[in-house]
């Protein structure tokens, strides 16, 4: 893994080869992706999630359960 492709991925580093960053313990850097995934959400289906009967909330839960179902299957 090459720390300098890797850096890319993170907005706030990337471009930035003299910036280290160490403080994670307290903030993490957050990865394109996931900030793509929270602006989605945010923009999309920001509604109560396994609260709701509206189609809103339903749309959220079925993303939020669907992201769930992707990660348990990295953790195996």
């Amino acid at each position: 893994m090459d720390p300098h492709v890797l850096r890319q991925d993170f907005p706030l580093i990337a471009g930035k080869p003299d910036l280290v960053y160490l403080d994670s313990a307290a903030t993490s850097q957050k990865p394109k992706a996931v900030l793509e995934a929270l602006e989605r959400y945010y923009r999309e289906l920001n509604a109560n999630v396994h609260r709701g009967a509206y189609a809103l909330s339903v749309a959220a839960t079925l993303a939020y359960e669907e992201a769930r179902k992707a990660h348990s299957h990295t953790l195996k």
